[in-house]
């Protein structure tokens, strides 16, 4: 015994599911569903090669301070050639003393206050603090771009004029003493006191850059840069 459907919009209904169904030309809806976008920690950076160049070809490029790359070395070869030539130039030593050391005095403050900040970005000083104690700082620079600092070529000019012309006094040193000298050896030993001081200085601060260690100090350890031997020869 088979049942009628009496409700005409149910049956309608019914009738228009199935002919959907059977007809083939009809588009199929899909449901959407919510597509959750995943950051891909694969991503590519972007990285900025072009202005890393510039600033290679900007470090490596000629001379940006040709007045203080000239005096940083002017002063101490000037008293260099002073010390070989007095014996020819003049007999008085007195006059020969006064000479080579105010060459070096002008040595010693241009290179401490002006050609260390400009082409290597290196100070020190010495200060009083409020306790009335000596405090010696060492600072460097930290490198960034568009900054005032001075090219490769201005730190080669600056570490070699400040190593060799040591060395060089202290060769005029052992042959001083050799040829028993004295007056000239105590020029020698005054000159090296001078130049010694900024090699020192400046070589604390080139370790205060590459440890990151704080700039004021009160101590240092004279071991430090025989452990560091890096430290002079790496700047060379």
């Amino acid at each position: 015994m088979s049942t009628i459907d009496v409700n005409p919009r149910r049956s309608s209904k019914t009738k228009a599911r199935r002919r959907g169904a059977s007809d083939p030309n009809r588009p199929i809806i899909q449901p959407r569903v919510p597509v959750k976008t995943m950051a891909d920690d694969t991503e590519d950076v972007e990285l900025d090669f072009a202005a890393d160049e510039q600033e290679r070809a900007r470090r490596s490029a000629v001379i940006r301070h040709p007045l203080a790359s000239f005096f940083h070395l002017f002063f101490r070869v000037v008293a260099i050639v002073a010390y070989l030539l007095c014996d020819w130039i003049s007999e008085n030593f007195a006059s020969c003393f006064v000479l080579i050391i105010t060459l070096l005095s002008f040595d010693f403050w241009s290179v401490k206050n002006v050609t260390g900040r400009l082409l290597v970005g290196l100070r020190w000083w010495n200060q009083i603090d409020e306790d009335g104690k000596s405090l010696w700082v060492f600072e460097a620079k930290k490198a960034s771009r568009g900054k005032n600092t001075g090219t490769e070529a201005e730190a080669r000019i600056f570490w070699l004029g400040l190593i060799v012309c040591p060395l060089i006094w202290t060769f005029f040193f052992f042959t001083s003493l050799f040829s028993l000298k004295i007056k000239w050896l105590s020029l020698v030993v005054a000159s090296i006191s001078l130049q010694v001081a900024n090699l020192y200085g400046y070589l604390r601060c080139k370790a205060v850059g590459e440890d990151g260690q704080p700039a004021d100090t009160r101590s240092f350890m004279g071991q430090h840069l025989l452990q560091r031997p890096d430290i002079i020869f790496g700047i060379l």
